[in-house]
């Protein structure tokens, strides 16, 4: 003790020489042991995840199964991509036409509108103007509801006509413009 009251100043550098390795040995220690509750808290928020990927795995066969159903379904609900576009319209207005004027109604412009592409199918629409009476009109939405490849109705504007010479019918006759469309897969 008496070195140390006579040499305060060698034994201040000898101990903060001394101080700088245990500084650097704790420092790495306490980096470490951070690293190490990093690496717990990622393994605790990988578990939940590798659980999931687990019960996927295990339900696999099922998933590629519903895959499949849906791609069937799918199927038989668009145009397959090996049908050509302009085919496809001219076929979906003739059919169209032949529906509506069968349920009764008179077709007085019917037009295939351009093609729209999106995501993984092309909208092929068809824009009609038709006459005669509200049941007819019924019956020809009943029976566009029942073709396949499925045609869905986008729009549907009714109006009554009115005239003096449509007075003498017994029924209402309205005219309806529809705007019709189908699906064609892209890919």
């Amino acid at each position: 003790m008496n070195w140390l009251q006579a040499n305060k100043r060698s034994a201040w550098i000898i101990g903060l020489t001394l101080l700088i390795p245990l500084v650097i040995y704790l420092n790495a220690l306490f980096g470490l042991l951070a690293v190490r509750q990093d690496y717990a808290a990622s393994a605790d928020r990988l578990l939940p995840r590798i659980a999931r990927l687990e019960g996927l795995i295990e339900s696999g066969d099922q998933i590629q199964d519903s895959a499949e159903k849906v791609g069937r379904v799918v199927a038989n609900l668009v145009y397959p991509v090996t049908a050509d576009r302009d085919t496809v319209s001219a076929t979906l207005q003739k059919d169209v036409r032949q529906i509506l004027v069968e349920s009764g109604l008179s077709v007085s412009n019917s037009q295939v509108l351009p093609v729209r592409e999106e995501d993984e199918f092309d909208y092929i629409s068809l824009k009609l103007t038709v006459t005669g009476d509200l049941a007819d009109l019924d019956t020809a939405l009943a029976a566009l509801s029942g073709y396949t490849p499925l045609l869905l109705v986008e729009s549907l504007d009714i109006w009554p006509n009115r005239g003096a010479a449509l007075k003498e019918q017994p029924a209402q006759t309205i005219s309806a413009t529809l705007q019709l469309f189908s699906l064609r897969a892209v890919q």
